[in-house]
C-alpha cells in the first residue's frame, strides 16, 4: 500500500481535506485539537521525517503548515492547520515528540503569536528585547 493510502487510512476521521498538488507534493488539513495524535502518527508509525514548520496570517485565521517527508519516495506532505481565534491563537507544541521542533515553533511563537501549549522554553529566539510585546511582524496588521 501506498503511503499516502496509508496516512488516508489511519486518519480517516481527521482529513478534513486533502490535495495532491504534485504527484509527490501533498497537502491536508486537519483540525487543531488533532494535530498531536496526527503528528504522533505520521512520526511513530509510519517513519515520516519531519522537515520544518511555517506559518501564515490568512483572512479566515493563522495557518500553521506541518512538513514530512517520506525519504523513501520523495514524497513531501504538508499538514494544515487552521487557528480562527487570532486574539488567543494556541495549539498543542509537537516538541513532545521530536524536540526538533522546539526552535521552528519558538520562532512561530515570536513573529505570528501563536501559543504551543506544553512548549518546555517558549521564548525569544530572533527579535529584539526590546520588541514590544504583543506586536508580531508576520501578522497581517
Amino acid at each position: 500500500m501506498e503511503i499516502k493510502d496509508r496516512i488516508k487510512e489511519g486518519l480517516s476521521g481527521k482529513i478534513i481535506h486533502w490535495e495532491e498538488k504534485t504527484v509527490r507534493r501533498i497537502y491536508f488539513s486537519v483540525k487543531p485539537e488533532d494535530i498531536y495524535e496526527v503528528v504522533r502518527f505520521l512520526f511513530k508509525d509510519l517513519s515520516l521525517r519531519f522537515s520544518t514548520a511555517s506559518g501564515v496570517d490568512t483572512v479566515q485565521g493563522l495557518e500553521i503548515l506541518y512538513h514530512f517527508s517520506f525519504d523513501q519516495t520523495g514524497e513531501m506532505f504538508s499538514v494544515r492547520v487552521l487557528i480562527k481565534d487570532k486574539l488567543n491563537p494556541e495549539i498543542q507544541s509537537i516538541t513532545p515528540l521530536f524536540p526538533g521542533a522546539e526552535w521552528i515553533e519558538r520562532e512561530i511563537w515570536e513573529m505570528l503569536g501563536i501559543k504551543f501549549r506544553g512548549h518546555p522554553n517558549l521564548k525569544r529566539l530572533l527579535l529584539a528585547d526590546e520588541w514590544p510585546e504583543g506586536k508580531y511582524p508576520l501578522r497581517r496588521e
